[in-house]
């Protein structure tokens, strides 16, 4: 070997025993690496971008091509709003499907990304595709429109405001159902709830509605078009209404609390203290304030809404309740017979739907400007009847019997009792006063006849005389002696003729009928309407949620019961 090549192999195996430089070649390999990385990184950004932008595009294309109300090519508005977007040439097929009361959009697209560094990995190609599907579809809908008529809605135009918005809902609701999927009931109620029904002559009101003669109502209060009933606690426990169930017909009295008590006699016409105020009563007689049985009929709807009138005190707990009845599974017996007799439509046969039906959808739209109004109702008793008291035919003055001034000791003390008080004498007669005084001789006889008055039946009373007015000057001034007891008897004789349901009792049956509701899966809209803190509180509550309640002034009324109507035929997402 020569010397050079000796030096040269000597270099060489030199070089490949020192390991100075090692690091540098690591450090690229790990670059090299890091590069690659980063570089598919920026390509399943770019992926994820396009794919993004792609598919909310498609969800908002076909939810925007699937409304019933839309009037354009369902196609074309899927392809404008990708031409919009700039993705046109992404868009690979549109599916339009449509039925009468239905659309369905479904849409596919894929995006090319053209990966800037994935060919490293032999990954050529990095296509991001998109698929979005929506449908409007009318369901088969119950809605109860639960609305307050207390005399409050007179104040500040609310009534006519509520007519405008609730005729405007009824039209958006209805009007787009061509297949008879949509019915509508109305429940207005003040301090009750007037079913309507079948007068003492037969004659039906309510356009034929015989809502009433459906439950068992009894102690018949003998008033024509006082179509309420005093429902039992136990009611708003339960769901439904049995048909069965004793429910006592709503007096027409006059029960409201007065502190214009007087020892003197005040007359019977006296419009501040006597004669019934129409304001006064639970039940005010109408034929235009009562249920509206579930239909479909705009017109007939609308008409309903525009007859209501103002009146009375506020029962939110009794609206809501019987608004739920009419929806509620159990009345569906009572459909079938009101379906047979021409007084629900037969596209409606088979309603109320069950609580678990997935092809229905349950409404209550419950609105007042109110709060809960202490109840008071007659009791048993002095319902229906013979009362004691008498009324004069000559001067319609009044008398009453008090059998506790019968004296039977004797025929003398029999003879001299005087157990007729007549109040505006305030004098104590052997007979009913029939406009004429009796001889101060004159014997009481238990069984005698007379002419010249009639005894009247509780029902007659109450169409007269304020309940407070009976009980001061036909018992209170009768039996007292002193001020202090005509106060404890005309308390007592209150108690006895009405019992009282405090608002906060009020308060909780609604809730636990809203509960009941909500756990059933029935969607409730909440409208506060000017409403006090209270009943606001309370509407609220019962909402299905913060997004089901509105506080509504004036005209934004009109703008709550559009949003609600718009959420009914609201747009899902199917895919």
């Amino acid at each position: 070997m020569s010397q050079n090549a000796g030096r040269t192999a000597a270099r060489t195996l030199s070089f490949l025993k020192r390991e100075d430089g090692s690091l540098v070649i690591f450090a690229l390999c790990l670059f090299l690496l890091m590069a690659m990385m980063g570089g598919i990184a920026v390509d399943l950004m770019r992926y994820e971008s396009t794919r993004t932008t792609l598919q909310n595009t498609l969800d908002r294309s076909t939810l925007a091509a699937a409304a019933l109300t839309q009037e354009l090519d369902s196609e074309d508005v899927v392809e404008d709003y990708f031409d919009k977007a700039g993705m046109r040439s992404y868009l690979k097929s549109v599916t339009v499907l449509e039925g009468i009361n239905f659309k369905e959009v479904s849409a596919d697209a894929l995006a090319e990304t053209n990966p800037l560094f994935m060919h490293l990995i032999k990954v050529d190609e990095f296509d991001a595709p998109g698929h979005s599907a929506a449908e409007q579809r009318i369901t088969n809908v119950e809605i109860v429109l639960v609305l307050d008529i207390s005399g409050s809605m007179n104040s500040n135009n609310r009534l006519t405001n509520l007519k405008v918005a609730a005729k405007e809902f009824v039209d958006t609701v209805l009007s787009s159902d061509g297949e008879d999927r949509i019915s509508i009931a109305i429940v207005p109620f003040n301090g009750q709830v007037n079913l309507g029904g079948v007068l003492n002559t037969g004659t039906l009101v309510n356009n034929g509605t015989p809502l009433i003669s459906k439950y068992n109502a009894t102690e018949n209060n003998e008033a024509a078009n006082v179509d309420c009933v005093d429902l039992p606690a136990s009611v708003y426990n339960t769901d439904g209404i049995s048909r069965s169930l004793a429910l006592p017909l709503t007096a027409a009295a006059d029960t409201y609390s007065t502190t214009n008590q007087t020892t003197s006699y005040v007359s019977y016409g006296d419009t501040n203290y006597a004669t019934v105020g129409a304001a006064n009563v639970w039940c005010p007689p109408s034929t235009s304030n009562v249920v509206r049985l579930p239909g479909n009929s705009i017109s007939t709807l609308q008409s309903q809404i525009e007859g209501l009138t103002a009146i009375g005190a506020t029962s939110i707990n009794a609206g809501m309740k019987w608004g739920m009845t009419l929806i509620d599974p159990s009345s569906r017996g009572m459909y079938s017979e009101l379906v047979a007799s021409g007084h629900i439509g037969s596209e409606f046969a088979g309603r109320p739907y069950e609580w678990t039906d997935d092809e229905s959808m349950k409404i209550v739209v419950l609105m007042t400007d109110g709060e809960h109004f202490a109840e008071e109702r007659v009791n048993t008793g002095y319902k229906t009847g013979a009362s004691p008291i008498y009324r004069a035919t000559s001067d319609s003055n009044y008398s009453i019997f008090h059998a506790s001034k019968v004296v039977t000791t004797n025929s003398t003390t029999l003879c001299n009792s005087r157990p007729f008080w007549v109040p505006h004498l305030g004098a104590w007669h052997s007979r009913p006063w029939n406009g004429t005084t009796p001889n101060s001789s004159t014997c009481y006889v238990p069984s005698a006849s007379f002419t010249g008055y009639t005894l009247l039946r509780w029902p007659q009373v109450w169409a007269n005389l304020r309940l407070s007015y009976v009980a001061w000057q036909f018992y209170a001034r009768a039996l007292g002696t002193s001020s202090g007891t005509r106060t404890t008897i005309y308390n007592d004789q209150m108690a006895a003729f009405r019992s009282q349901t405090p608002t906060s009792t009020m308060d909780s049956q609604l809730q636990s009928v809203c509960t009941a509701a909500k756990g059933h899966g029935v969607t409730i809209y909440g409208i506060a309407f000017e409403a006090p803190s209270g009943g606001a509180s309370q509407i609220s509550k019962c909402a299905s949620s913060p997004a089901h309640y509105f506080n509504a002034s004036g005209l934004q009324i009109r703008t709550a019961f559009r949003a609600i109507a718009s959420n009914i035929s609201q747009l899902r997402l199917t895919q």
